[in-house]
């Protein structure tokens, strides 16, 4: 188990919009990660003292980011920032998360990745129920995705 302290200082998410606290587990090519934030009254994605099982999106997205991180860390670099820009095949059991005691079990596995993007599925899981699932894909700043007119 690696603690916050541990890793977080490899992603851009500081504070309270770090929403995992510790790394279970990981390997090259997946990450499973523990968070409680949901229970926090002062957790920022809150909306008017709702979660909403939307924001798993965001969990998964920050378990995408320690993973790219501990990855570059271990080849004796650091992981460039990238945008979260495509969420896809989201699909959600419940409608918010607020309420859930006990703590939720974040897993992203990378489906592809280079110097200009990563692919991932992630899932959320509480209490042996899948909450979340869905793929995210995240392009690294500096990189300049091709316009379809520009790839011809």
């Amino acid at each position: 188990m690696l603690p916050r302290a541990d890793w977080q200082a490899l992603i851009p998410h500081a504070g309270a919009m770090c929403l995992l606290d510790a790394v279970v587990a990981w390997d090259e090519a997946s990450v499973h990660a523990r968070s409680g934030s949901h229970r926090s009254p002062r957790n920022p994605l809150r909306s008017g003292g709702i979660l909403r099982a939307l924001h798993l999106c965001e969990y998964g997205a920050q378990a995408m980011a320690v993973h790219g991180g501990l990855l570059a860390r271990t080849r004796g670099g650091l992981a460039r920032p990238g945008l979260l820009v495509s969420l896809r095949d989201v699909e959600l059991a419940v409608a918010r998360i607020d309420g859930l005691a006990g703590d939720l079990d974040v897993h992203a596995e990378c489906l592809d990745a280079d110097a200009r993007a990563w692919q991932y599925a992630f899932r959320v899981v509480h209490g042996g129920q899948e909450l979340a699932r869905g793929r995210a894909m995240v392009v690294l700043s500096g990189s300049r995705q091709e316009s379809p007119s520009q790839a011809s």
